[in-house]
């Protein structure tokens, strides 16, 4: 997700990088019809997104362990669209 234009953006991100690429990411930008930093922060918040998405494994803090442990004491909602789902033959299997 990018920073709302309502948000004030308040911290910097510093890169170094060699010439080429830097010609690179500014042809990109033209094309784009955007500015370098929108299209740098864009790029890297879609892939941190991707990256985070394949994830098996979180660490919590103790209060999100505790949010989490009280999430899953609730009891299952009833969700009657799913159980006729889950009911019906599947496609893969021989009858």
């Amino acid at each position: 997700m990018t920073a709302s234009p309502r948000q004030p953006k308040t911290e910097r991100i510093e890169v170094r990088t060699t010439a080429a690429t830097r010609a690179l990411i500014d042809r990109a930008v033209e094309e784009s019809a955007t500015d370098r930093s929108t299209f740098v922060l864009e790029s890297a918040t879609r892939e941190a997104r991707r990256v985070l998405a394949d994830r098996t494994s979180f660490q919590l803090d103790e209060d999100g362990q505790r949010e989490w442990e009280r999430i899953n004491a609730e009891p299952a909602r009833d969700l009657p669209g799913l159980r006729r789902l889950l009911a019906r033959s599947t496609p893969f299997t021989e009858a």
